[in-house]
């Protein structure tokens, strides 16, 4: 059932790693195995073969980082998210990978604007107490995840705006993209059909890769300074944009 060649094998395995890494540790390094997975398999069934991954790393992520999470963050933006997976949803079956991958690398440069200017002013930069803000972030984030997984640099921005520290940056994260990624499954398993038993299997046989990398996920954690973070965060999220549109 995994009939996959060397270099599918390859692709989905350092993907495995990044998925556990990115989920426990550096969000941004997710982002560098989007286009490597779509050139190999395609842009909507990459997304397919990713989506099942994601949620395993999720399911690492919010174990780990249980206690530490803002209920209120992950809501005020959630119901706009089901909007945009539902415009994503509708979109995707009408766009070809070339546009598909174009539009995401848009929207992360979009994002890159706004990280940078909100680390540039610091503390002086408020977020908007405007309603306008929250459905903007929300209809972003389940757009950009539902054609091509990714939304983490446009949450991001919603958290690291309002001052969130390392953890619970971390679970915060981990269960808003939980419920966005449990909502996408059936989306994509019987609306646009890209996920199979054997996506399922491919995930199963992929799960120690992802908890090794979820394991260094929560090491390097640890011993990255508060600042170094934030960089972190921005300078992963300058490599996936530029990365999508190469």
């Amino acid at each position: 059932m995994l009939d996959l060649n060397l270099l599918q094998w390859i692709t989905v395995i350092i993907t495995a790693f990044l998925v556990g890494f990115s989920k426990t540790g550096i969000g941004g390094v997710m982002m560098m195995a989007i286009p490597i997975l779509a050139n190999t398999f395609g842009g909507k069934d990459s997304t397919g073969i990713l989506l099942p991954m994601l949620l395993v790393g999720d399911i690492f992520a919010i174990w780990y980082y249980r206690k530490s999470v803002d209920w209120r963050k992950v809501f005020t933006p959630l119901p706009w998210a089901l909007v945009g997976l539902a415009i994503g949803a509708f979109i995707g079956n009408y766009i070809s990978d070339k546009v598909f991958v174009i539009l995401i690398g848009l929207i992360v440069l979009f994002c890159l604007g706004i990280l940078i200017y909100t680390e540039k002013k610091g503390k002086d930069f408020q977020v908007p107490n405007n309603p306008l803000f929250y459905i903007l972030v929300g209809i972003l984030s389940g757009f950009a995840s539902m054609i091509g997984n990714a939304a983490g640099p446009i949450f991001s921005i919603y958290l690291l705006a309002l001052g969130f520290k390392k953890n619970n940056f971390m679970g915060t994260n981990a269960w808003f993209f939980f419920i966005i990624n449990s909502t996408k499954l059936p989306l994509q398993i019987f609306v646009w059909h890209n996920i199979s038993l054997k996506t399922f299997f491919l995930t199963l046989s992929m799960i120690p890769i992802i908890t090794i990398g979820a394991i260094l996920g929560f090491i390097v954690l640890k011993k990255i300074n508060e600042k170094y973070f934030r960089y972190i965060v921005i300078a992963m999220t300058a490599i996936a944009a530029l990365r999508l549109l190469l």
